[in-house]
């Protein structure tokens, strides 16, 4: 084993892996907290690029907000800090010179100390150095992303993090929890084949093209592969849905997020505002209330 930096050992790069796919992640009732894993592809995608192992605390908080901002659930402020700091027990990531942070009664860091001491943080030199290996990089990467965000958002993660998007022909992913394969086809049925927000259907040799059964509470959140926390939709109202620019609300109808703008929204989704989905014929396959709760409150952009 290798000594590394305040007493983290590392055996192999598996041991490596397996630390960076364990990250200590809060949970409470469904809330998603994805700030350690952003902060991690963030720093991953700098070493890939070959810039300095150790940040500045203000170089990072920038990134890391406008990464939370994007990808990170609904809030009205984010706290950078927090993973910047926390990120030490997961023995991957170090703040030198941190015997001189004051803390908060909490045990966290205080942003104004963080600032005057101009503290710096960065992965340890041991995995700073292993994950200079794009392939590997790369591996964990996409697992991170398939543990932590739904795969509409995957390249754009990556892209935002300055990673390469294409995977490598033998990456195998760590699935969390396994799939239901049912699942797909059972939410296109219910929906008749067609977009539940603009009736889009198209089909070659009988089969769906662009048209996605979308998870509600999003799989990675322990949402399950059943037909009432399925929505069938069309590719480009799938990456808006799971990017929080529109949600639905308890009476099935669609509430666009007054963040939205850019070109052609009002057509390609302004004008659906207020106006209920295309709903599957039994009332038993209806979007369940509970799921659309926990979608209003941890990905629609209501800020």
């Amino acid at each position: 084993m290798v000594q590394v930096d305040k007493g983290l050992e590392i055996v192999d790069p598996n041991c490596l892996k397996e630390r960076l796919l364990d990250l200590r992640v809060w949970h409470r009732k469904g809330q998603r907290a994805p700030h350690k894993p952003l902060l991690v592809l963030w720093a991953m995608g700098r070493c890939l690029r070959g810039e300095p192992r150790l940040g500045s605390y203000e170089e990072t908080a920038t990134a890391l907000r406008k990464l939370l901002q994007q990808f990170g659930p609904p809030s009205k402020t984010v706290h950078p800090e927090h993973p910047f700091w926390r990120l030490r027990n997961d023995k991957v990531w170090q703040v030198p010179g941190e015997a001189n942070i004051a803390l908060t009664s909490r045990g966290d860091a205080q942003i104004g100390s963080l600032r005057e001491q101009n503290a710096h943080g960065g992965f340890t030199r041991e995995v700073y150095a292993q994950l200079a290996n794009e392939k590997f990089a790369l591996e964990i990467a996409l697992n991170l992303l398939e543990a932590h965000f739904p795969h509409s958002q995957h390249d754009e993660i990556l892209q935002a993090v300055g990673m390469p998007v294409q995977a490598d022909d033998d990456w195998i992913p760590v699935r969390r929890r396994p799939r239901d394969s049912s699942f797909s086809g059972n939410v296109l049925k219910a929906y008749g084949h067609r977009c539940a927000v603009c009736s889009f259907s198209v089909q070659i040799n009988n089969q769906a093209v662009a048209l996605d059964a979308a998870h509600i509470k999003w799989h990675k959140a322990n949402g399950p592969d059943q037909v009432p926390n399925g929505l069938a939709l069309c590719s480009l109202h799938h990456r808006l849905f799971d990017a929080g620019a529109f949600t639905l609300c308890e009476d099935r109808k669609i509430r666009v997020s007054k963040s939205v703008a850019g070109e052609r929204t009002q057509e390609s989704l302004r004008q659906f505002d207020t106006k209920r989905i295309w709903l599957p014929e039994l009332d038993s396959h209806f979007p369940a209330l509970e799921f659309l709760k926990w979608h209003q409150c941890q990905v629609f952009k209501r800020y």
